[in-house]
């Protein structure tokens, strides 16, 4: 009989099933061991990414570090803060590794100490931080979005100008980075070359991006808003103004009332003329009934003005984009002065008469803006203008003998009327004649450099400044400053017969001018300050505290007038030297549009 064998024990189930040709003991053995290496590899790689380990060595603790604390990504209201990380390293995991393995290369000027002193660090950043615009620019500032996304942005919440740019940006495929450079670290924008910035910051159709219906909803929800606090502020700064004209009437009636009583006390018979002691009148013999025969003022509507201090704030400074944020939107983007600085004139010009990078020789106690109102009416010949504001009292220049810059003229208003074919001219207005190489300005070449050129000299009647021109009379204008050239054109003239065909195609700047005394003057900007003698009647008046600056020209004019029709729109602008101000120490408007009987234009000239 056969032996029955003996039965084997059976290995474990472990041992005896298999999968994809392994045990389930060594699948078991390598998933675990796959978790533990990707456990701790994920932990050093997220160790890698802390801000602690990011200011482990000193180059980054002593120099990029101490520019990030205190900025709106260290500390803010909210508590919210963006570490190294969240700027300079992607979330998603293939990207983080190719940023990782890049960033490794920083190791090596770690070993040998590229950057390891202030003057190599500095020597090294432009490179450094134009390393990261171009990456920030090719991933459409990925890292940026992580936080920040035009979803989710409430333009109600956005201060105007930041709103408009957001806006622009998502209409014509701008990033993050185009704009928002240097918010973590120094700023170094401004050291990079004009050429490269184009380029680098240039739109790409690619990030075009629709519109949310959150944002329009967000953007009209403000729009309406605003339109009613400002009807409102309106209605209010209208009746405080009625409230104060009425004031002054019974004070100007009370003064003659009591010349009238001391007159007849005398014996002397009362005469028939109204002038006054509390009424100081213009010299040129009117005031409004001499100047505006005809014209009911109390049925024309007012239109605030805000006149702000601009500073050397330049033509050319407005172009360059080292130097003016806006620059690219103005140039390129086609946006006006007022799209973006409409709302915020009061802080833009209480900032700058302080002084600082724009004025370098502030006036302690200059007001940084002045509130006016300008009233316009018309006929069939004639154009007329009503300015009003407050006088605000003397505050000595501190840089000019005496405090007073022009002691002749308490004040001077000037109204630019833009015409054709000027650059940007509807855009600035009558910023298109400011400068850097005028009077005061940076680049004021001074009357030495004036007599050496002495046929331009001549040519401008300049001795010792440079009035202002239009870029049109020039055959080069310097705006980057490229090579420490400096800024402007002002020697540059182009012919005589060039100019003319410009004066002759309407390609000038209509000035017209009051002074403090009532007279006026009526000119043109073209290749300098021209006075021609146009015709014009003016008045100038300050009663209570209350200047009144009434003005007129013919509609049509002469050489240097610009022709008024209806159904035009013109930008205006206007300035006001304020106590007894001279060049550029004055008060502007921005662009400001004009035209006849029509509602839609700011400035509505009425027919009477």
């Amino acid at each position: 009989m056969a032996e029955t064998p003996e039965p084997q024990d059976k290995p474990p189930f472990w041992k005896r099933h298999l999968f994809w040709g392994m045990p389930l003991a060594g699948v078991a053995g390598a998933f675990i061991a796959g978790i533990v290496f990707w456990g701790g590899f994920n932990t050093a790689m997220e160790a890698t990414n802390t801000k602690e380990f990011c200011v482990s060595c000193h180059e980054m603790r002593d120099f990029v570090y101490e520019e990030y604390k205190g900025t709106i990504h260290h500390v803010n209201r909210s508590g919210v803060g963006a570490a190294c990380s969240d700027c300079h390293v992607p979330k998603d995991w293939t990207h983080k590794m190719i940023r990782k393995i890049k960033a490794s290369r920083e190791l090596y000027g770690k070993i040998v100490g590229t950057i390891n002193t202030e003057e190599k660090f500095e020597a090294k950043r432009l490179h450094l931080a134009m390393n990261e615009w171009e990456r920030m620019k090719a991933n459409d500032s990925r890292e940026c979005r992580n936080c920040h996304h035009f979803d989710s942005m409430l333009p109600e919440f956005q201060k105007p100008r930041a709103r408009q740019q957001h806006l622009n940006a998502m209409e014509a495929g701008q990033t993050c980075i185009d704009c928002h450079k240097g918010i973590a670290h120094s700023d170094l924008r401004d050291r990079a070359d004009e050429d490269y910035l184009e380029k680098l910051e240039a739109p790409n159709p690619d990030f075009v991006r629709e519109i949310p219906a959150e944002y329009l909803a967000s953007l009209e929800k403000i729009t309406a808003q605003e339109a009613e606090e400002a009807a409102a502020k309106k209605e209010a700064d209208k009746a405080q103004r009625e409230t104060m004209m009425a004031q002054i009437a019974e004070a100007v009636e009370t003064a003659r009332a009591d010349e009238r009583a001391k007159i007849e006390a005398e014996g002397t018979e009362v005469a028939s003329s109204e002038g006054g002691a509390a009424q100081t009148t213009a010299a040129s013999g009117g005031g409004d009934a001499d100047v505006a025969p005809g014209v009911d003022w109390a049925s024309v509507a007012a239109t605030d003005l805000t006149l702000f201090y601009p500073g050397q704030a330049s033509f050319e400074w407005v172009q360059n984009g080292k130097q003016h944020g806006g620059a690219r939107p103005l140039t390129k983007g086609g946006d006006q002065c007022s799209t973006c600085h409409a709302a915020e004139l009061e802080t833009i010009g209480n900032n700058i008469v302080q002084g600082g990078e724009i004025e370098p020789t502030p006036i302690p106690g200059k007001r940084g803006v002045i509130n006016a109102t300008v009233q316009a009416a018309h006929d069939a010949d004639n154009i007329y203008f009503r300015m009003s504001w407050s006088d605000a009292g003397h505050s000595p220049t501190p840089f000019v003998d005496g405090g007073k810059m022009d002691p002749e003229n308490q004040i001077k208003v000037a109204m630019m009327i833009t015409g054709t074919g000027i650059e940007l001219g509807e855009q600035v207005g009558c910023w298109a004649s400011c400068h850097a190489d005028n009077t005061y300005m940076p680049f004021d070449p001074g009357a030495e450099a004036i007599a050496a050129n002495g046929d331009v000299a001549g040519r401008l009647e300049a001795t010792e400044t440079i009035t202002k021109y239009l870029s049109e009379s020039r055959s080069d204008i310097e705006i980057r400053g490229r090579g420490g050239k400096p800024q402007g054109g002002w020697d540059q003239l182009k012919s005589a017969d060039e100019i003319a065909a410009y004066l002759e195609g309407g390609t000038f700047l209509d000035l017209l001018r009051v002074y403090a005394d009532g007279s006026s003057s009526n000119g043109y900007l073209l290749e300098r300050r021209v006075q021609n003698e146009g015709e014009m009647a003016a008045s100038a008046v300050l009663e209570a505290g209350q200047w009144t600056v009434t003005f007129s020209r013919p509609l049509t004019g002469g050489e240097g007038d610009v022709p008024l029709e209806p159904g035009q729109t013109y930008t205006v602008g206007f300035a006001i030297h304020d106590d007894f101000a001279a060049a550029r120490f004055h008060h502007v408007t921005l662009n400001t549009s004009m035209a006849l009987d029509n509602a839609e234009a700011q400035i509505n000239v009425v027919q009477q």
